[in-house]
């Protein structure tokens, strides 16, 4: 039985458009060259901050993002970054009684501008106020004491099959791997994806998915 639903963030809650938009402009580079690195580091099963690293071999991405915060540049969310179908899913789950969290891999700021946000859910972390990041276990145990059930009765959510679901299930937890983003895209019929407790296309069908499970 699931009593608590747990969400990814970067391409489950958001688009990530806006965050490779403001790295390609301020790297000088095309948005549509930035965009095309990080799917080729993707598919090469790197991380995303490699196509960075491409564009501008030995960068400090660490350091930039600082320099980026200084110059008025820094991370930013609105209600225009999330997909359409984030607020009605969320409060159909708590209509029916689960718990609802986001848990992600993102910045301590990142934390506060979701906060901001007044998403229908009862609580918000990041890996960045954490101090632990997917994949590691230790992530996945901070998602079920935010979720307040045992880890079996948590269903995480996310586009990521090697960050999201596989060690989601490796931790105890149920899983849904999402068809969103280059990610749940290119890896959406991989043996990782494959095992998750269910596939969806989108977070509308969410609510059936919990009931069946």
């Amino acid at each position: 039985m699931i009593r608590a639903v747990a969400f990814d963030v970067g391409e489950t809650l958001i688009s990530d458009d806006r965050v490779w938009g403001a790295w390609a402009d301020w790297l000088g580079v095309h948005r549509h060259t930035l965009s095309a690195l990080v799917g080729a580091v993707v598919s090469q099963g790197r991380d995303n901050a490699d196509a960075l690293r491409l564009v501008r071999p030995g960068v400090d991405v660490e350091a930039e993002r600082a320099a980026m915060e200084r110059a008025g540049q820094g991370e930013f969310l609105d209600e225009s970054d999330l997909y359409a179908d984030v607020r009605p899913a969320l409060a159909a789950l708590r209509a029916e009684g689960l718990r609802v969290v986001v848990a992600g891999n993102q910045t301590a700021r990142a934390g506060a501008l979701l906060r901001a946000l007044d998403l229908p859910v009862d609580a918000v972390a990041t890996s960045g106020e954490w101090g632990v990041a997917k994949p590691a276990e230790g992530f996945f145990a901070r998602a079920v004491e935010l979720a307040g059930v045992p880890a079996g009765e948590v269903l995480y959510v996310g586009d990521h099959p090697q960050n999201d679901v596989r060690p989601a299930r490796a931790a105890g937890l149920r899983a849904a791997h999402l068809r969103r983003g280059p990610l749940g895209h290119l890896w959406a019929d991989s043996e990782d994806a494959r095992a998750a407790d269910v596939q969806i296309g989108g977070l509308a069908e969410l609510v059936d998915a919990v009931r069946a499970l």
